[in-house]
């Protein structure tokens, strides 16, 4: 399956008793209570909008473990808590996996990023001009063998990564290399057989012995040939809006090298922590991983190699979301600031790691910083005063005070009030623009979602105060 990109749910009738789980003894709980407790909120939050079983979350501060925690469900039947040590599928983050093998091999000497898959693996299409860069960052023009978010009857039974191979990388390009941007599990299916043929070794022998247990990453397990096991979370599916049903597992050799791995959330916030540090590769290496691939006219993908190369809340992120049946998951890892979110949950299909992730990302940053807890209560103040169609002109230069004119106050109240009190109201973005500083604010209502932005002056004043339907 491709990183889910699905629209919003709206709230089912689901309900589901939502637990926490003691943190881990080995995670150690840097963040101050009040900002756990608003973390542990917001997935509850989330977990009870969404119907999804159930999240596994571990957080990185300054380069270090710093919150470990389960909510809700891993099975339903019976009814078992979720717990922080039990393992996840995490889906297409086992890419970054794939891309760490192929970078480890080159220095190896092995081989080069700059290699033609057909040095390795005959008879691909055009297999002498694409080379395992454009692999790595899905340039190669090679045909996605599976874009549903579902498992097609097809899907169910065993193959081999030759027949994906013969059926997907040996008919005719979507594109030619290097020219365009597309999504494609084949990619590193070819990746996994290069680094097999290059080490002498099975793909998970060689990154157990390279990449899980240098970093201690003790409960990783290879998911293409087992199912998870009943100390593990069970995946679910729903049909549009109905009841979770247990989701099917993939026939062996699906998920090669592209979605294979499962795991706690914390043995993949050791892979974070260990990107933060730069500790398993070379300098070098992390350049690589880590740089936006350009096409040849010069356009950016926003990917580097295995990851989305972002900005989020005006910071460097390097994140990728996975989705194999019965999971979806998060992953984003903000290595300037030493910062990491893993969020792994039990349902495909579903927004609910993506959204904890977001809203974990915004409190975590929020919190280093007390003015935006400030500028957050005037924001919220000024949009309840909107909502009655008044203001604190004093909060406002000459300029915003004429566009806030009878006619404008009037439209505010008429199209605010019955929204009613925000059920969240965060400030999502921060830049410096025309002298000013620029916030953007993300307000949630049960049906409707809104956008706050705001420009202030030095002075503190603002210039502009905007609401728009997000």
């Amino acid at each position: 399956m491709r990183p889910f990109i699905g629209i919003r749910r709206c709230s089912l009738t689901f309900t589901l008793a939502i637990t926490c789980v003691s943190s881990l003894l080995q995670a150690q709980t840097s963040l101050p209570p009040d900002l756990r407790q608003k973390i542990d909120k917001a997935a509850q939050d989330v977990l009870a909008h969404t119907g999804v079983p159930s999240a596994s979350v571990a957080i990185v501060k300054d380069g270090a473990m710093a919150y470990v925690q389960a909510y809700g469900a891993a099975r339903l039947d019976p009814n078992t808590q979720a717990r922080s040590a039990m393992r996840y599928s995490i889906g297409s983050i086992s890419k970054q996996f794939t891309a760490a093998a192929i970078l480890l091999l080159q220095e190896d000497g092995k081989l080069s990023l700059d290699d033609k898959v057909a040095k390795y693996v005959p008879n691909l299409t055009r297999g002498n001009e694409v080379s395992i860069r454009q692999l790595l960052s899905h340039t190669s023009g090679y045909q996605d063998y599976w874009p549903q978010d579902y498992v097609p009857p097809f899907m169910l039974q065993p193959i081999t990564a030759e027949k994906i191979l013969d059926l997907w990388a040996r008919k005719p390009l979507d594109f030619d290399p290097g020219t365009k941007w597309q999504y494609s599990n084949t990619n590193y299916v070819i990746a996994g057989l290069i680094i097999e043929k290059v080490s002498g070794m099975p793909l998970l022998q060689f990154l157990q012995k390279r990449v899980f247990a240098p970093l201690g990453m003790k409960s990783v397990m290879n998911i293409d040939q087992d199912r998870l096991g009943d100390t593990d979370a069970t995946g679910y599916m729903r049909y549009a809006l109905g009841p979770l049903r247990v989701a099917p597992k993939e026939g062996k050799g699906w998920l090669f090298a592209m979605g294979e791995l499962a795991m706690p959330a914390d043995d993949l916030a050791r892979w974070d922590a260990s990107i933060i540090q730069q500790k398993l590769l070379k300098p070098s290496s992390y350049r690589d991983f880590e740089t936006e691939v350009l096409l040849q006219n010069g356009l950016g993908t926003q990917y580097g190699l295995g990851v989305d190369v972002l900005t989020q809340s005006d910071r460097r992120a390097l994140a990728h979301g996975g989705e194999v049946s019965g999971f979806t998951a998060q992953n984003i890892v903000f290595p300037d600031d030493g910062a990491a979110v893993v969020v792994l949950t039990n349902q495909d299909a579903a927004r609910a790691a993506a959204e904890i992730s977001r809203q974990i990302s915004t409190l975590l940053f929020n919190s280093e910083d007390t003015a935006a807890v400030t500028n957050n209560e005037q924001a919220r103040k000024i949009f309840e005063g909107l909502q009655h169609a008044t203001i604190d002109r004093s909060l406002f230069t000459e300029n915003a005070n004429s566009y806030f004119n009878p006619q404008a106050l009037q439209d505010f109240a008429s199209g605010l009030a019955p929204l009613g009190a925000p059920q969240e109201f965060v400030q999502t973005r921060q830049v410096l623009r025309g002298g000013m500083t620029l916030r953007v604010y993300e307000l949630k209502f049960a049906k409707q979602m809104l956008r706050v932005w705001t420009y202030e002056m030095p002075d503190g004043k603002l210039e502009q105060y905007q609401v728009a339907s997000e």
